[in-house]
């Protein structure tokens, strides 16, 4: 069961196989199982599933159901679910009880995916470990004393384990690529503006965009597709044409340029990791690609520009959260100022409120101009970049980490070190690109993500260069031992 596709699913549950409310029972029994090992989930909403799964199975017997009916999914807790807690694993929303649908989880609910629960994440979606989380760090199935990277953890941890075959998460910096990459399993971000952000949390509203975490490319294309078009809601949505992304996947990839940027290939990044991107470009080279060495020469500039734009944003976005209108506020405040104060001192964590201090300093009358002006002029530098390597080459590679999964802790008290495990995915954001990770291999006994970066809402050929590469290897359907399949 654990290693079919979603269109292997779709097809079993057409043809009376199995029900929805076998299947997604058959999660909801996983996730009792292991979850109390991995803490991936911070909401499991049993009765609401296996309601949705009801109704799922009622539309099949009817015969109008889609390619997704039936199919259970779990969101990150920043999606908000009508009726449903959304925490953004947070103090601050621990009794934030969703009044609406976000739009990517209304479309997928419409499609009739029933919601297994509200998946674990660092604090408002701040961190790459998932250890900044009020509910606990969640650990990486390869390893239980490693980190599943972040902030989109849970997800891709509950993916990892086969505890969900398919999850939204939301990528700021790299947060669906970066724990793709250390979990061992495949997640793309669209380009900004493909899916809707109504109903997302916010961190930083210039670089946020939901994505997919699933087993493949193939998986990606189809929940990707439903989820994706304009949305009146959202100011930034884009009013363009949703293309079939499955309907590429098979085209041959012969003649491809894949460009190369040599600042991914320097000082900091783990052999072992280099080894295997090398490796994976041998394995393109066999199927007509052409290699080309290029340069994206304002790579180095995109950790500084970001640590800039992201806290200002936020500390503008999360100047909501005050006690007055909903989530945490403090007990037996003596006045108005004290309970905003205490209020937001003891909802957020350590590291929301150091990209709120960061964020407002930058911000603030005497340091705009020289902190988040030039920052905003440093990101048009690195979008140039992109635009010129975009005229010699399809497509771009590289690696997503500078290493694999680090130890639980190991950077808790180094908080820059943590930034720069960030240096080759937020460059995309800051552009508006989209990427993905997929399976390429092992470094140091964990797994390793090959990043693919497409050309602004190219995420069909970016689907079908992995789909091609996973047809001839196996990395995405490696599943860690204790969480294989029950005998």
């Amino acid at each position: 069961m654990i290693n079919k596709t979603l269109a292997e699913l779709s097809s079993s549950l057409k043809a009376g196989e199995f029900s929805s409310v076998e299947l997604t029972q058959y999660f909801l029994d996983r996730i009792t199982k292991h979850d109390a090992d991995l803490n991936s989930f911070i909401t499991v909403t049993e009765e609401q599933a296996l309601a949705g799964a009801k109704n799922a199975d009622e539309q099949i017997a009817s015969g109008s159901s889609g390619a997704l009916t039936g199919i259970p999914i779990a969101y990150k807790d920043l999606f908000c679910t009508d009726g449903i807690r959304t925490s953004c694993a947070s103090k601050m929303l621990d009794n934030f009880i969703a009044p609406y649908n976000a739009t990517a989880v209304e479309k997928l609910t419409e499609a009739g995916m029933p919601m297994l629960g509200k998946t674990n994440m660092d604090e408002f979606a701040m961190g790459s470990s998932n250890e900044n989380s009020f509910y606990g760090a969640v650990k990486n199935p390869w390893d239980l004393e490693r980190v599943p990277g972040g902030s989109s953890g849970g997800s891709a941890a509950a993916v990892c384990a086969k505890l969900a075959p398919v999850a939204l998460g939301t990528d700021t910096g790299g947060s669906i690529r970066q724990p793709a990459s250390l979990t061992g399993i495949t997640g793309i971000k669209p380009t900004y503006g493909r899916v809707s952000r109504f109903g997302m949390i916010a961190y930083a509203s210039s670089l946020d965009q939901g994505g997919v975490f699933a087993s493949n490319a193939e998986d990606c294309a189809l929940v990707l597709g439903m989820m994706s078009g304009f949305d009146a809601k959202d100011s930034t949505s884009v009013d363009r044409d949703v293309p079939d992304f499955s309907a590429a996947l098979n085209d041959s990839i012969q003649g491809l340029k894949i460009g190369v940027p040599k600042e991914f290939f320097g000082e900091g990044l783990d052999s072992g990791i280099d080894k295997v991107i090398q490796e994976a470009l041998e394995e393109y080279k066999k199927l007509g690609a052409e290699i080309v060495e290029i340069s994206l020469p304002n790579t180095h500039l995109a950790i500084p520009s970001y640590y800039v734009i992201a806290p200002a944003e936020a500390s503008s976005n999360l100047s909501r959260f005050d006690g007055v209108r909903y989530g945490y506020r403090c007990e037996d405040p003596v006045d108005l100022t004290d309970m905003y104060m205490r209020s937001r001192g003891e909802g957020f964590g350590t590291e929301v409120k150091r990209r709120i201090m960061t964020g407002t300093y930058a911000l603030s009358a005497g340091y705009y101009d020289a902190y988040y002006l030039k920052a905003q002029k440093i990101r048009r530098l690195i979008s140039n970049d992109f635009k010129q390597a975009f005229e010699k080459v399809d497509v771009i590679m590289g690696p997503v980490s500078p290493e694999t999964a680090f130890k639980i802790g190991e950077k808790t008290d180094d908080p820059i070190s943590m930034y720069l495990a960030d240096i080759y995915t937020l460059s995309l954001n800051l552009a508006g690109l989209p990427g993905m990770s997929i399976p390429a291999g092992e470094a140091n006994n964990m797994p390793v993500g090959l990043q693919i970066i497409g050309n602004y809402f190219e995420e069909g050929k970016m689907l079908n260069i992995a789909h091609q590469f996973q047809q001839v290897t196996d990395y995405h359907k490696r599943v860690p031992t204790q969480f294989g399949e029950e005998k």
